[in-house]
């Protein structure tokens, strides 16, 4: 059982455009083995895909940092503004975890604003904001306590390293190379290096390297490169780790002085849930039957354009509160890119190192992976 995957309190989102742009294609996993140091046996490249899918630790801690220049322009209300968003794409995170078992998990966010914790212990659920001095409670029934999940906000804080691997892992498919490096050392352990790159030279991603733990198996860094560099863009890495299991203490949480403290039963938390739950199973239909008509794919794997029309706030005034502030913004920050034009019309055009995003005047919205020029090629397709 994958230890991350089945322990949602462990598990970190990274933004969704990074997600795209990262995982656009997959591996081919054949009987490539692993030349590994000789103090390592060999592991074909499916070996390892399987050890990291069935990996099971009885405990760990340790130090992780998100490291992000994807080479982006300053652009006004997305970089330059030193909040959290920035230092998704361009700078650094860092999170502590700890995982004790089933009923004892904590994972330390430290983040521009402050620092979150979020800490599981038996039937108790506390989530603390140090920025607010603030704290959530949650008390567990007995005979549910092994099914309570939580999860920290999307986006605030990069992902783990098993996720990362995850994400890649899982869009397997005939458009990736696979191969390896032989053995690599992270945070102190051995590691065998899987190395997945596109077949397609027009994607602007070079490689994804796995650093995968040679003895536990759990995936202690992902690095993405850009075409031709020395340097990942992206790095999810064990600064430290340690897989012996945590002392107790270290899930026990008294808030402390001044602390406002709100608490919940898993009843009221259920209600809400399902409230929330229905309403966002109504707007999920609305979306899925709204992106159906307005998105597309073109092209496969590595170097496939995702293409959708764009909320647009007209020059009406009832037009524009209809259409919300978040599209106003929008186009405000798209307004702000270079312009550029060509025999498919005109628009704006943002470019970092990992991919290129297009915003036509025509109301399109094209990202990939890609070179703009590729872009420019779907955009013509009308």
């Amino acid at each position: 059982m994958n230890v991350f995957r089945s322990r949602p309190a462990l598990r970190w989102l990274v933004p969704s455009a990074a997600a795209v742009v990262v995982i656009g294609g997959g591996a081919a996993a054949g009987t490539i083995v692993a030349s590994a140091d000789p103090a390592l046996p060999e592991r074909s490249a499916a070996q390892l895909l399987v050890d990291v899918q069935n990996a099971k630790v009885e405990g760990l801690s340790g130090t992780i940092v998100q490291t992000a220049d994807l080479g982006l322009p300053a652009v006004p209300g997305v970089t330059g503004q030193g909040d959290e968003l920035t230092k998704l794409i361009a700078g650094s995170n860092t999170a502590r975890v700890w995982y004790a078992g089933e009923d004892q998990a904590r994972v330390a966010i430290q983040g521009v604003l402050g620092q979150t914790d979020i800490i599981r212990n038996g039937t108790d659920v506390w989530i603390w904001r140090s920025q607010n001095n603030t704290a959530s409670h949650l008390k567990v029934p007995a005979d549910k306590a092994g099914k309570a999940q939580h999860t920290p906000p999307a986006g605030v804080v990069p992902s783990t390293p098993q996720e990362a691997a995850d994400a890649a892992l899982a869009a397997i498919d005939p458009t990736t190379a696979v191969s390896t490096t032989g053995a690599a050392e992270v945070a102190g352990r051995d590691a065998y290096e899987l190395v997945l790159a596109p077949k397609d030279s027009a994607s602007l991603i070079g490689q994804v390297r796995l650093a995968i733990d040679a003895k536990e198996h759990i995936p202690l860094r992902v690095d993405v490169y850009a075409k031709d560099a020395n340097n990942p863009a992206v790095r999810v890495a064990f600064q430290q780790v340690s897989f012996t299991k945590p002392d107790a203490q270290q899930f026990n949480f008294n808030p402390p002085p001044g602390a406002k403290v709100e608490n919940q039963t898993a009843e009221q938390l259920q209600a809400e849930a399902e409230k929330k739950g229905a309403e966002a199973k109504q707007k999920h239909g609305e979306a899925r039957k709204q992106a159906a008509e307005s998105t597309k794919v073109v092209g496969k794997g590595w170097t496939s354009v995702f293409v959708a029309q764009a909320p647009k706030a007209d020059d009406k005034a009832d037009d524009k509160k209809a259409a919300g502030p978040e599209a106003a913004a929008l186009e405000g920050v798209l307004k702000s890119l270079p312009a550029v034009k060509g025999s498919w019309g005109s628009g704006h055009l943002l470019q970092s190192t990992l991919f290129s995003a297009l915003a036509t005047d025509d109301g399109r919205i094209l990202v990939g992976a890609v070179a703009p020029e590729k872009l420019y090629e779907v955009a013509a397709q009308k």
